[in-house]
């Protein structure tokens, strides 16, 4: 592989790994905003879903920053962008400003879940590369 594909692809998987962990962080560290957060949106079991929502950051963070099962942890990530997406970000329930902002943060998410699809498949095809030579 070329070194300036090499630098990229630690980047972005670094950039991606800090995506992932500042908001697991947040989580933890202010509980009841992410609580009122889901429950303003209708999400049920709001306490035991914010728990498994930063372990999940967090555990996802650490695979992607230690370079660890990248294909898997890549699709866990773009996993968990699809499902919060459709339910913390549902910008066609919501109207005016916050419509607004729920719509920025809808596309702005299905930018970062390009990025891990891209990540996930990049390094499938590399696994594949490696398997063969």
């Amino acid at each position: 592989m070329q070194y300036p594909n090499t630098c990229s692809l630690t980047a972005g998987r670094i950039l991606l790994g800090l995506y992932f962990a500042l908001p697991g962080l947040a989580k933890f560290l202010d509980w009841q905003t992410h609580i009122d957060l889901m429950q303003r949106h209708n999400i049920p079991f709001a306490d035991p879903l914010l728990f498994v929502a930063g372990v999940s950051n967090l555990m996802l963070a650490a695979m992607l920053l230690a370079g660890r099962h990248l294909r898997h942890s890549a699709y866990g990530c773009a996993l968990y962008i699809i499902i919060i997406n459709f339910n913390l970000h549902d910008f066609w329930n919501f109207s005016g400003l916050e419509g607004q902002h729920e719509a920025q943060n809808f596309f702005k998410n299905l930018g970062i879940l390009a990025g891990c699809l891209m990540l996930a498949g990049f390094t499938a095809e590399q696994e594949m590369g490696e398997q063969r030579g």
